[in-house]
């Protein structure tokens, strides 16, 4: 008999003790909103940009109501409006090119390579269509990021990051949302750090700060950031800057802060339950995993594999027989968008000639959420099943062939 896993894909690990102590000490004094403080006392929003500010190594951040909302900001920040262009990755997901929506300018989507990171190549011959580039790092996956600052630097396009899936990770030892002129992070349930929603916004540009902390409601109260520019910097920015409300509360700060303490180590976890699969799934006729530089730290929160060249009805065999057997896996070469998966031919805001190059690599690619409280075991488990579903599709097709 058929071994079925049991667990949860969905089932995060409980707050830390010491978040929920956090937690519990601002609502019973009931200052939730981040301006709202005593004599003496610092805001948990305040503490935690500078604590997050000083694990990237950068001068100033801003903590947000979302990951989605960061991307907005930095947009906004950059001088992104009406009818501009902004290039980003075809492989990621909805908030990305909604974000670029948000602010009334349009996406130019890039492609996708085998390795599940933007087309640098691609890329070259798209840099001058657009003065801003939204770079995802979809899944975890970091492309080759000094090739990429130099393209873009040289054809004067400014980077910013999309680091929803990529904190704690670097290239090249440079920290994940370091290299470009804003880097975004997300601290949704499902990323590194969970505060159900919320976002952080980094940066060394003062300017460019300032305009976020005026983006994101501070009013007049910008002197209270710890992790800001100097006040001088808002002197006429103050007038100019409109107020789009997107702060993050003190509650959802108390339970990060934590976290943020625990990420290394929360890391390692998530990269052996990766290293378990990728061992598991290595050498499976028909299966092809991405290829991980020497270069790229990454935090593998979530696993994917490509079923390259696979008729769509042979994926979707392999989706419902891993289902029958509990693994839930998603897929992004599906006709239509499904729970949090969609594809930029799903975008209909968003309008794109096609890409028959980064069609047939979408219709390849499986992904599967990696939680922490999976144990080792699991991992193992989840592996053997994905191997033997997968082989049998795989031997079915090759012997109707």
């Amino acid at each position: 008999m058929n071994d079925v896993f049991k667990g949860l894909f969905t089932q995060q690990e409980p707050i830390p003790d010491s978040g929920i102590a956090a937690a519990n000490a601002v609502l019973q004094h009931g200052r939730l909103h981040r301006y709202n403080t005593v004599d003496g006392e610092i805001a948990e929003a305040a503490l935690l940009e500078e604590e997050f500010a000083a694990y990237i190594g950068s001068q100033y951040c801003l903590a947000v109501a979302s990951g989605g909302y960061a991307m907005a900001t930095a947009l906004r920040a950059c001088g992104v409006g009406h009818g501009d262009k902004v290039l980003t990755n075809a492989f990621t997901l909805a908030p990305v090119p909604g974000a670029i929506a948000a602010v009334g300018a349009m996406p130019v989507f890039v492609g996708v390579t085998e390795d599940l990171v933007i087309d640098l190549d691609e890329l070259t011959t798209k840099l001058d269509q657009a003065s801003v580039l939204m770079l995802s790092h979809m899944r975890g996956h970091l492309c080759d990021m000094r090739r990429l600052m130099d393209m873009c630097d040289a054809a004067g396009v400014t980077v910013i990051e999309d680091c929803a899936h990529t904190m704690g990770a670097s290239w090249d030892g440079v920290p994940s949302g370091r290299w470009g002129k804003f880097g975004c992070f997300s601290t949704q349930t499902y990323k590194h750090i969970n505060s159900g929603e919320g976002g952080l916004l980094v940066s060394d540009d003062a300017e460019g700060m300032a305009r976020a902390i005026m983006l994101s409601g501070s009013y007049m109260l910008f002197e209270r950031h710890r992790a800001a520019p100097p006040p001088e910097t808002f002197a006429q920015i103050k007038y100019e800057t409109p107020n789009i409300s997107g702060r993050m509360d003190n509650l959802r700060a108390a339970i990060l802060r934590p976290q943020l303490r625990n990420l290394a180590e929360q890391a390692g976890r998530w990269n052996e339950r990766y290293g378990v699969i990728a061992d598991g799934l290595a050498d499976v006729p028909g299966l092809q995993l991405p290829h991980r530089p020497k270069e790229e730290a990454f935090v593998a929160s979530s696993f994917q594999f490509l079923l390259l060249d696979w008729a769509p009805d042979a994926v979707s065999d392999v989706i419902a027989r891993c289902a029958a057997r509990g693994v839930e896996l998603k897929w992004f070469g599906g006709a239509e968008p499904k729970g949090f998966t969609s594809r930029y031919d799903s975008w209909h805001y968003a309008p794109s000639a096609p890409m028959p190059k980064t069609d047939r690599i979408l219709a390849g690619i499986v992904d599967m959420r990696l939680p922490l409280t999976f144990s080792l075991a699991d991992c193992t488990l989840i592996a053997q099943i994905i191997r033997s579903e997968v082989s049998a599709v795989y031997q079915g097709q090759a012997a109707a062939e």
